[in-house]
């Protein structure tokens, strides 16, 4: 006789608990009352622990049935969700295109370009998982998504790189302040004003900071934060003006946030990486030729 604990056993564990006795098991296995009376004995001896107390006829369970259940649950969901997966992938409209990006783009250049694949493809699905560095080049190299976003021109290993779009980081600052009455921005401009800043970790922070370091001028850091969209925010409510990547600016950009062009130069850019060894979707070029055409419409802002 077999003494290890089987799938089966675990089924009609399963089955006793959803039916509330053996005989309502049976019928949701279409099997006898019996049988399952006695696999149900056999899971308890392999255990060496009763799971039901037996009463009139009836069935209840204990602690560590319950105990059980609760884990059978989890995992029978989980086998069931691979099951709906696998019948879903014979569906042409099943296939979903995975998007890898930072999450600046996932609210600033993505939800256009997804605007207009939708058009083009009213059926394609799109997944998309915002990452930060060095997470997103290492996911892209393992080749676990269709297509990814990035502020680096350089493939990562088993990619290859587009350089989408090439524009400066620019200004953002209240609307109400005085120098929103420019419409370039000097570095000497910000001396001394508070200023909003990306947390001290960010290549784009350091950048900034070496440049006003080189110019000899003084801000007033007060306030850092880990995104753009929180800059933005933030100088919304009037903590400080701020210099931010111009997507983020573009879509924030309201009747309380203004945005100026800087007369110096700090390049900021968007790269497409594709997986050199993963199969590409039907649903890559379009994506790709919707986030063109998005770029192509945010330049036509900054000129």
């Amino acid at each position: 006789m077999d003494n290890r604990i089987t799938h089966r056993h675990i089924e009609v564990f399963r089955a006793v608990m959803a039916a509330g006795s053996a005989t309502g098991a049976a019928d949701l296995l279409h099997s006898s009352q019996p049988t399952v009376s006695r696999e149900l004995a056999r899971l308890e001896s392999l255990l060496g622990y009763a799971l039901f107390e037996r009463a009139q006829g009836r069935l209840r369970p204990n602690a560590r049935a319950l105990a059980l259940w609760d884990e059978v649950q989890r995992s029978w969901q989980g086998l069931e969700r691979v099951v709906e997966r696998a019948v879903a992938l014979g569906r042409d409209d099943a296939v979903q295109l995975s998007v890898l990006c930072l999450p600046a783009l996932a609210h600033a250049l993505l939800p256009g370009a997804a605007a207009r694949l939708m058009q083009a493809l009213p059926h394609a699905r799109l997944s998309v998982t915002p990452q930060e560095p060095p997470l997103l080049e290492e996911w892209m190299s393992a080749q676990r998504f269709d297509l990814g976003l990035s502020e680096q021109s350089a493939a990562p290993p088993g990619t290859r790189a587009e350089v989408l779009l090439t524009l400066d980081e620019v200004a953002v600052l209240p609307a109400a302040h005085p120098l929103a009455q420019r419409s370039v921005l000097d570095l000497a401009d910000f001396a001394g004003e508070p200023f909003v800043s990306l947390s001290a970790d960010d290549p784009y922070r350091r950048l900034i900071d070496a440049r006003f370091a080189q110019a000899g001028v003084a801000r007033s850091l007060r306030v850092e934060t880990h995104s753009a969209a929180a800059v933005c925010a933030m100088v919304q409510q009037g903590l400080g003006i701020a210099i931010v990547n111009p997507l983020t600016a573009l879509a924030a950009a309201n009747e309380r946030l203004a945005l100026r062009r800087l007369a110096f130069s700090i390049p900021f850019s968007v790269a497409a990486l594709l997986p050199l060894y993963r199969p590409p979707l039907p649903e890559v070029a379009p994506m790709l030729d919707a986030l063109r055409a998005e770029v192509a419409q945010i330049k036509l802002s900054f000129k």
